[in-house]
């Protein structure tokens, strides 16, 4: 009977220390889960809360960055505190493959998931250049050239009126190749889609001769106006079998479009090349420019007038007539304007 009595004691204690034993256990798994549960709060609040910097930053992610490379980034950027939270906060959103390189500019105060869905969107800085309207060829691949933000040679050899001058977005890192195939594509698709449109019984054939007539078009007026006034003149002329008579063509056979610097010589006006359209019949071999798409709609749809002549009139636009007295008149007119310009310049200078 003792030795029963001590067993039962025995189990007992066991049974007691079993159970103390599985207390403090379930005791720390409750502190952990706790602790796990708090950190996680934290860690949240820390993912949502504002930035440590007060003004906008620009930061740049290389193509082919892992997550800790990018956080290492913008911690170094000062647009994050803890790196460690960052790549946290994208492996618990499962967006380790979608984070996107680019150029950045991370508003103010963005917090790490701010920062995250814009990775995310890829929302990256765009850049823009800029081609004028009636640039050569040469001039606008000079421009691209002198663009830090562009890359690569330029291996491409457009042709003369080939690009259309338009303002193009782009990243940084793109290539100047890239932009130069999206001004001749931007071209062919303008052409492309307006050419089926155009007025009838046109003095030219094919898209190549409406790009060198609107050439002349984009050289001889700024004024948007005017233009189909302009491309009408030289439609009538062309019709008509008269000779162009466009001062910018002889300069483009001189210069090969580059400012002259000054005015045109009797002799060069009398001077046989291509280009001098008071020689030559008819369109000159090539474009002058890059006409923009003002121009070439205009020379497809001019403006339906008798006009054979215009001279500027001195107020920044052009005198039409339609016959050659006329324009005698309004020669005389802008004539009378220079003089009193340059009157008032050797005034004043």
């Amino acid at each position: 009977m003792a030795f029963i009595k001590a067993s039962n004691r025995r189990r007992a204690q066991c049974g007691g220390a079993l159970k103390s034993f599985l207390s403090f256990i379930a005791v720390l798994a409750l502190l952990s889960v706790l602790a796990l549960a708090a950190g996680g709060y934290f860690g949240y609040r820390m993912a949502h809360a504002p930035g440590p910097f007060e003004n906008d930053k620009i930061v740049l992610l290389q193509s082919g960055s892992s997550v800790s490379s990018i956080a290492d980034v913008l911690k170094s950027a000062g647009v994050i505190e803890h790196a460690e939270l960052f790549i946290a906060a994208v492996r618990l959103r499962r967006e380790q493959g979608s984070l996107k390189a680019g150029e950045y500019e991370i508003p103010a105060s963005s917090s790490v998931m701010e920062i995250i869905d814009q990775l995310i969107e890829g929302k990256t800085i765009l850049h823009y250049f800029t081609a004028a309207e009636g640039l050569t060829t040469a001039q606008i691949l000079r421009g691209l050239n002198a663009n830090e933000i562009l890359t690569g040679d330029i291996t491409i050899e457009p042709g003369e009126g080939e690009l259309l001058p338009e303002t193009y977005a782009f990243h940084r890192g793109d290539t100047r190749d890239g932009i130069i195939r999206r001004m001749m594509n931007a071209q062919d698709q303008l052409i492309e889609a307006q050419w089926e449109a155009r007025a009838t019984e046109l003095p030219f054939a094919t898209p190549d001769e409406a790009i060198i007539l609107a050439s002349i078009v984009e050289k001889e007026t700024a004024v948007p106006e005017e233009r189909d006034r302009v491309a009408a003149v030289f439609v009538n002329r062309l019709r008509r079998g008269m000779r162009l008579e466009s001062d910018p063509t002889i300069i483009y056979g001189l210069t090969q479009g580059e400012p002259l610097g000054r005015g045109l010589r009797v002799s060069e006006l009398r001077g046989e090349t291509p280009y001098n359209t008071y020689v030559i019949s008819g369109l000159p071999p090539t474009p002058i420019a890059n006409p923009g798409e003002a121009s070439i709609l205009a020379v497809l749809n001019p403006a339906d007038t008798e006009d054979l002549f215009f001279v500027a009139d001195g107020n920044g636009g052009h005198a039409f007539a339609t016959n050659l007295r006329d324009h005698n008149r309004n020669v005389a007119a802008w004539r009378r304007i220079e003089r009193e310009q340059r009157a008032a310049e050797q005034e004043n200078g």
